[in-house]
C-alpha cells in the first residue's frame, strides 16, 4: 500500500485498499488486482496477462467484486436498482471474473456483502441473461459458442480489440494481443475458434455475429 499517500484518490485506489483489508479478514496470504498488477507498458507481460487471466480467476480461492457504484447505505430498492445497472456487469473483461472463479462475493462501496453469485444468481441471469447453469459452475465448454457470444453482446470495452481479447479464456483459444488492429481482432478470433475443437456449424452459425454486432457492442 502507498505509505506516502501519494495513490489517494487516484482512480481504483478505494478497490485496491479494501481488497488488501478483505483478504486479511479472510486470512489469505495474497491478493491480485487487475487495477494495478498488470504493467501495460511491457507487451510480454500484457500478453501473458491476457493469455492467462481465465485460468488465474479459475486458480483463486475466491474473486472480491467491489462495486463502488453501490451503496448500502441507500434504501432496499435503491440498492437492488443500482445492483441492476451497476457499471462492473457491463464491462467486456469482468465476464470472465464473474464465471471463472469457484466462489465470487460482491460488495458494496462501503465494504459490506450484499452476497455472492449462489445467492444473488437468480438477480444475476436477470441482468446477464447467463444460464444458472453456467452461474453455478457448470465448465463453459458445455455452452455453444453462439450462446457464450450472446452472453458478451451487451459488454463494453475501451478498445475495440479487448472485445475480442476479453473472450479467450470463455473459448479456451490463445491469442496474441494486437493492439491497434480494431476490428480485425473478431476476424482472429473467429479463426481461433474455428482452430478449436468447437463444432463447425457453431462457428459458421456465428460467424456474422462476431463480424458486425458484436465487434462493436463489446
Amino acid at each position: 500500500m502507498d505509505k506516502g499517500g501519494s495513490g489517494l484518490g487516484k482512480a481504483g485506489y478505494d478497490k485496491i485498499k479494501f481488497c488488501g483489508e478483505q483478504t486479511a479478514r479472510d486470512r489469505l496470504e495474497y491478493f491480485w488486482v487487475d487495477t494495478c498488477c498488470i504493467k501495460k507498458s511491457s507487451d510480454a507481460e500484457l500478453s501473458e496477462a491476457i493469455a492467462s487471466m481465465f485460468r488465474w480467476y479459475q486458480s483463486a480461492d475466491r474473486c472480491y467484486v467491489y462495486l463502488s457504484d453501490v451503496s448500502t447505505k441507500a434504501s432496499r430498492s435503491q440498492q437492488e436498482l443500482a445492483f441492476r445497472n451497476s457499471r462492473w456487469f457491463k464491462r467486456g473483461w469482468t465476464l470472465q471474473e464473474l464465471i471463472a472463479p469457484p466462489i465470487v462475493q460482491f460488495f458494496s462501496k462501503e465494504g459490506q456483502l450484499p452476497g455472492d453469485r449462489g445467492s444473488l444468481k437468480q438477480q444475476i441471469y436477470g441482468i446477464t441473461g447467463i444460464p444458472l447453469t453456467a452461474l453455478s459452475g457448470y465448465p463453459v465448454s458445455s455452452f455453444s459458442v453462439e450462446a457464450r457470444m450472446r452472453w458478451a453482446a451487451a459488454r463494453e470495452t475501451t478498445r475495440r480489440e479487448d472485445g475480442a481479447y476479453c473472450l479467450l479464456g470463455i473459448f479456451n483459444v490463445l491469442m496474441s494481443p494486437i493492439y491497434g488492429e480494431g476490428d480485425h481482432a473478431f476476424v482472429r478470433l473467429r479463426e481461433a475458434i474455428g482452430r478449436s475443437n468447437e463444432s463447425e456449424s457453431l462457428i459458421l452459425a456465428c460467424k456474422s455475429t462476431i463480424n458486425s454486432k458484436y465487434r462493436y457492442a463489446l
